[in-house]
């Protein structure tokens, strides 16, 4: 019985996330409001605030899911047996073009994933965590191979993610998308220099 009910909450909660992201992207994020989530699924503010205690709770439930997207992607991509070099460049690749994709293409959920940032929520935070682990994955994997030089895997992680921030930040990556150079290919090649990979 207690089984099908945390179903039936998760379902109702995925709904209300489902329906909250609808709003997001036709009105945009500070203009959408509890009410608007509520007579969407045609149910009572109230109702909404069973399953999230705040308005805020729902917007980084929404921020939750769409940043989920990308970390399972980037743990396949760290999982792999490819050579490490060119596993490397693949998860930095993915990591830029699906941040591209779901953050900064459409304006309306760029705007929450900007706002988020800016204050630091914690989805965030894991989210950047989950980048460093699987880059840091893929790092020491190769160093364990003898193709990487890294005398700190977590450290040489965590600089490369950040050498990487021009391609990997919502913000940065509108900001800049005129620049020509360095493009993405020029700083993956940084990067694997970095770790001692020749890249001609």
């Amino acid at each position: 019985m207690m089984l099908l009910h945390d179903n039936a909450d998760l379902e109702m909660r995925t709904r209300i996330l489902a329906a909250a992201e609808r709003l997001f992207r036709d009105i945009g994020y500070l203009k959408t409001t509890v009410a608007d989530i509520a007579r969407a699924l045609k149910m009572s503010p109230a109702n909404v605030y069973r399953f999230f205690d705040s308005k805020k709770a729902i917007y980084e439930g929404v921020a939750r899911r769409l940043m989920g997207e990308v970390e399972v992607e980037i743990a396949a991509i760290a999982a792999k047996s490819t050579p490490p070099a060119a596993r490397l460049r693949e998860l930095l690749v993915t990591i830029s073009r699906m941040n591209t994709e779901r953050f900064v293409g459409d304006a309306k959920i760029h705007e929450m994933v900007s706002i988020a940032m800016e204050e630091s929520w914690g989805v965030c935070d894991v989210y950047k965590e989950h980048m460093v682990t699987a880059v840091a994955k893929v790092i020491g994997d190769g160093v364990a191979a003898g193709v990487f030089k890294a005398d700190n895997v977590a450290l040489t992680a965590k600089v490369s993610c950040t050498a990487m921030m021009r391609f990997f930040h919502p913000q940065l990556i509108e900001q800049c998308v005129d620049d020509t150079e360095p493009n993405l290919d020029q700083m993956i090649d940084f990067v694997l220099a970095s770790l001692g990979t020749r890249t001609d």
